[in-house]
């Protein structure tokens, strides 16, 4: 065979290769890292972009994407510490960092998603469980949250899995048990409200019968000080009228006479007595 026909062989040979799939030649892309297995066992691990070679029907080439990652799983179902039955949808970020390791343990990045479900999920029915309907829908949940994203990320390490951060999308309740659930939370509002209400009315009882109280010792402190003040006054004013008395008799008593005609002789008065009585004893003198 003349060089030339070796040539052209060779080359056939190289294009066979090509249309057979079992080219020497591969191209890992900048967003991937390769395996190369050979007859099922890994021999090199390919972490930078270009072009290698392998060797036809030998060896073969598993991809693994190195960009973060989604993951999103289906609605499922998770109990809750009271007993309840909650339609969880949750999503993950993640991240290949060993696809060596992932290689190994699963074969493909397929085998290290389902994986990854399994622990997620596992994390979101214990933590979730030890927790009440209302913590997960409301207060607690970006602390939940963190802890399954923790202890999920602490499993996935050995697996050669980074997980970067997991989150609820949306929490339901099952169809069939939202009507009763609702009408349980009613009801348990409602017995709230009565409680409220009757401690309300039971201090407001309270604070009448202190304010009636305070009134009774208010009026009663009140009634005992005027009484002392007149009383006072009533001796002022029979002092007064002692000594008036001790000054001049006659002017005290014309002027006692004069207060008292003041007091009974008031417009429309009428008096029946004697003109001879002494109460009219003033009028008659000139």
């Amino acid at each position: 065979m003349t060089k030339q026909g070796l040539v052209l062989t060779v080359v056939a040979a190289i294009l066979a290769l090509f249309v057979l799939g079992a080219s020497p030649l591969f191209v890992v892309d900048v967003i991937q890292t390769a395996i190369v297995v050979q007859l099922g066992k890994p021999v090199r691990n390919i972490t930078e972009p270009g072009l290698y070679m392998k060797v036809p029907f030998v060896q073969e080439v598993t991809y693994f994407d190195k960009r973060l990652l989604d993951y999103d799983s289906n609605a499922q179902d998770v109990i809750t510490s009271d007993k309840k039955t909650l339609l969880l949808d949750n999503f993950a970020k993640w991240r290949i960092v060993d696809p060596l390791k992932v290689y190994q343990n699963f074969q493909s990045q397929r085998g290290a998603l389902q994986r990854l479900h399994d622990i997620i999920y596992s994390e979101l029915r214990v933590e979730l469980g030890r927790h009440e309907l209302l913590e997960i829908v409301s207060s607690t949940r970006a602390d939940i949250m963190r802890v399954v994203t923790e202890r999920a990320k602490e499993k996935a390490a050995g697996y050669g899995i980074d997980i970067q951060d997991v989150r609820i999308k949306r929490a339901d309740l099952p169809e069939q048990n939202e009507k009763a659930v609702f009408a349980r939370m009613q009801a348990e509002r409602e017995r709230q409200a009565k409680q409220y209400r009757a401690e309300g009315a039971e201090e407001a009882q309270k604070i009448r019968s202190e304010a009636e109280k305070d009134r009774e010792i208010i009026l009663a402190q009140a009634y005992k000080e005027s009484e002392e003040l007149r009383g006072g006054g009533d001796a002022k004013a029979f002092r007064i009228y002692a000594d008036a008395y001790r000054q001049d008799l006659k002017f005290f008593e014309f002027t006692r006479s004069m207060e008292a005609y003041k007091s009974a002789f008031k417009d429309g008065s009428t008096l029946v007595m004697s003109p001879d009585s002494e109460f009219f004893r003033y009028l008659k003198q000139r």
